[in-house]
């Protein structure tokens, strides 16, 4: 391992360089900090033995400085009495150990064997992971086509850097469950997968669910209430519909990313978070963008790596994968075999599916519920026939296939003629915001994409 020592104290530097290179260790030292963190920067260190108390900048400091300019050696701060409270802050921060001063030389040697130990699990748990790709999610992601298995690959090798994603695609292809697929194959993989809808909240609310309020800080706030980026600390965050959030917290989104703090609604006090972000629309961004409605900037720093699923009518390949995969479930959870006969299949397979995956998983479910214990046939299956773009051309009998039909079609029609402002278009339906919402998830309804 290569080791920094970063101490204003010329005399602990020199035995502590004397102590570790005759354990095996290089050693390379620094009285300023600054000039550290140059050099942290441009060499590459495994640990870093940092003071908690120098001239111009804290140990502290240092190691925020240093995280945010993307360093991630570990880092173990050293501490004199009185100064035990700034090492556990580092500690809270990201630090791995700490210190106490005067210290002996086996408590040395013994802490930095430690993290030796640590750093060597890691890496090797890294390497399992990048080894085993997107296999650690086949019981997650069920797919066939070239298509996916190409998307699949990129997921896994993104995943394993803090890198921001952006997962798009339309309604129903499974945005969900690829940016799960991103978090399993990630170091963060046993921390926490936190997910919202920015379009099923009110805006109002939708802040205080991000970042928190403090007691008192508007009606209702009987109490501090932590925000999910600071509930899903060191783990993975999902932000679906993220083209439906509003512009005014696009800003604050944006500094969070920026700064990796957020301030609770009604606080003065920052707190550091460490968040991997996942976002996810099944709007067009870059339009969003040229009307106004999504800001430039944001946009670009979500853009990192985009990941666009591809609607289910283009990959038919993986139809019958799904089909199978859907039916297991719903095989355990009614507790019969469900089968798929190969005139149904044809028939699913050659369906255009408006509402990707999602429909397909939902029809499989009514069919096998509705059907009877053996094999499916066409016939259990109730469907919109549908070209080769997703429309419909001849509608099943049933009444309800046929109001849902003329309800999508509808909820289409307004929010093309609304620009696809859903305030405005469940406007001009007559219908309240969240009825449309409502109607959006249940029909499905495709927006632009």
């Amino acid at each position: 391992m290569r080791l920094l020592i970063v101490d204003d104290d010329a005399g602990l530097r020199q035995s502590l360089t004397l102590l570790l290179e005759e354990a095996g260790y290089q050693v390379a030292a620094e009285a300023d900090p600054e000039q550290a963190l140059r050099r942290a920067g441009a060499e590459a260190f495994d640990l870093i033995l940092c003071d908690v108390r120098m001239p111009k900048i804290d140990g502290l400091t240092f190691l925020r400085r240093y995280r945010g300019d993307g360093g991630s050696a570990l880092l173990i701060m050293m501490s004199a009495y009185g100064s035990e409270d700034s090492a556990l802050a580092a500690m809270r921060e990201g630090a791995y150990d700490y210190l106490h001063k005067p210290f002996r030389p086996d408590e040395v040697t013994m802490t930095i064997r430690k993290a030796e130990e640590r750093e060597r699990l890691r890496q090797e748990v890294e390497a399992l992971r990048s080894t085993l790709g997107a296999g650690v999610v086949q019981d997650l992601v069920v797919c066939e086509s070239q298509a996916m298995r190409d998307l699949l690959d990129v997921a896994s090798r993104v995943a394993r850097h803090n890198t921001t994603v952006l997962i798009t695609g339309e309604s129903g292809t499974g945005k969900e469950v690829l940016a799960r697929a991103v978090h399993r194959m990630s170091p963060r993989a046993e921390r926490s997968f936190t997910a919202i809808n920015c379009a099923a909240i009110p805006a109002q609310l939708l802040e205080s669910e991000l970042f928190g309020h403090v007691k008192g800080s508007f009606t209702g706030a009987t109490a501090d209430r932590l925000g999910l980026f600071e509930l899903a600390h060191e783990g993975t965050l999902l932000l679906d519909e993220i083209g439906d959030l509003p512009l005014e917290l696009q800003a604050k989104l944006l500094r969070v990313l920026e700064e990796s703090e957020v301030r609770r609604v009604g606080g003065r006090e920052s707190r550091k978070v460490d968040v991997r972000l996942v976002a996810a629309t099944a709007k067009a961004l870059d339009q969003a963008v040229e009307r106004g409605e999504f800001r430039a900037d944001l946009f670009y720093r979500l853009n990192v790596v985009h990941l666009h699923i591809a609607p289910l009518r283009e990959r038919p390949e993986d139809i019958p994968a799904l089909l199978a995969h859907f039916a297991g479930q719903a095989a355990q959870r009614l507790g019969h075999p469900v089968s798929v006969t190969p005139a149904a299949l044809a028939a699913l397979s050659h369906h255009g599916w408006p509402g990707n995956v999602r429909e397909l998983r939902n029809a499989v479910e009514r069919a096998a519920v509705l059907g009877g214990t053996g094999p499916l046939e066409p016939r259990d299956f109730a469907m919109t026939a549908t070209n080769g773009n997703g429309s419909g051309t001849s509608a099943a009998l049933d009444l309800k296939t046929q109001v849902e039909a003329v309800e999508r079609q509808a909820i289409l029609r307004a929010l093309e003629a609304s620009g696809g402002n859903r305030r405005q278009a469940a406007n001009l339906l007559g219908i309240s915001l969240r009825t449309l919402f409502y109607k959006m998830r249940r029909l499905p309804v495709r927006t632009a994409a």
